[in-house]
C-alpha cells in the first residue's frame, strides 16, 4: 500500500491517490484533496496555511512553533504506520526553502529504507541510496542526477542519452544535469551514497532494487 501525502504546494491532478492508498493531508493539502473529492484517512498540521482545523475523526494537531515541517510530520506518521512507499503531491513549487526541505525529506526516507517521490505539475523528484532505480520503457523527457551529499560513488546510468559507468558524483560539480530518456528501459545505480533524481513527465512505474 502506498502512503499518499498532499501538501500545501502546487498540487498536480496527474497523480491522484488510488482507492488502496493511505491518504494523509498535511495542513492546506486538505483543501487540494477536498477540491478533488478525496477524503483523507488522516489530517496533520498546525493549520496556519489552512486557517481552520478540519472536522475529521483522525487529526494530529501540531504547535505552530516546532522543528518539523507539517509535511515531515505527515511522513513520520506514515512511517509509524508501517508504510515504506510514499507519493507526495503538493511539495514542489512555491517557496524554495520548503522545496529544498522536501527534497531532504526524500533523503530521510531513503536512509530509513523507504521510497518517496515528489510529484509536481511537470516534474518528479526522488532519492536513491545504495541501490538501483529502473524506469520502464516509454519514458520521455529529461532526467538529471545529483549527489545528495558530499559525493555518490559507483554511479552507473544505462538506457539514457548520456551514460555513466562507475562514476563519482560530487555536490559541487553538476555533471548529471539534463540527461534524456531514449524510450527504452533505463536504470540508475549508486553503490555508495545518495542521489537526487529529477525527471520531467509522468511518475511512471519505478522499479526499486537494493
Amino acid at each position: 500500500m502506498v502512503c499518499y501525502i498532499a501538501g500545501a504546494g502546487e498540487f498536480s491532478k496527474r497523480a491522484l491517490p488510488s482507492g488502496d492508498d493511505y491518504v494523509i493531508a498535511a495542513d492546506a493539502g486538505y483543501l487540494a484533496l477536498s477540491d478533488n473529492g478525496i477524503a483523507p484517512d488522516l489530517v496533520v498540521g498546525d493549520f496556519d496555511s489552512l486557517g481552520f482545523m478540519p472536522k475529521h475523526p483522525e487529526v494530529v494537531c501540531c504547535p505552530s512553533e516546532k522543528d518539523d515541517t507539517d509535511l515531515l510530520i505527515a511522513v513520520r506518521e506514515g512511517l509509524a504506520r508501517g508504510h515504506r512507499s510514499f507519493v507526495i503531491n503538493g511539495a514542489l513549487g512555491g517557496r524554495l526553502d520548503h522545496t529544498l526541505a522536501n527534497i531532504q525529506i526524500l533523503k530521510m526516507l531513503a536512509q530509513n529504507g523507504a521510497y518517496g517521490v515528489l510529484v509536481g505539475h511537470e516534474v518528479c523528484v526522488t532519492a536513491l541510496k545504495n541501490g538501483t532505480l529502473g524506469f520502464a520503457p516509454g519514458a520521455s523527457g529529461t532526467i538529471s542526477v545529483f549527489a545528495l551529499g558530499d559525493k555518490a560513488e559507483g554511479v552507473t546510468l544505462t538506457g539514457l542519452k548520456y551514460g555513466l559507468v562507475d562514476a563519482v558524483l560530487t555536490d559541487f560539480y553538476p555533471i548529471g544535469t539534463s540527461n534524456e530518456f531514449m524510450g527504452e528501459a533505463a536504470t540508475i545505480t549508486v553503490k555508495s551514497g545518495t542521489l537526487a533524481i529529477i525527471w520531467t513527465g509522468e511518475p511512471g512505474e519505478l522499479d526499486w532494487e537494493k
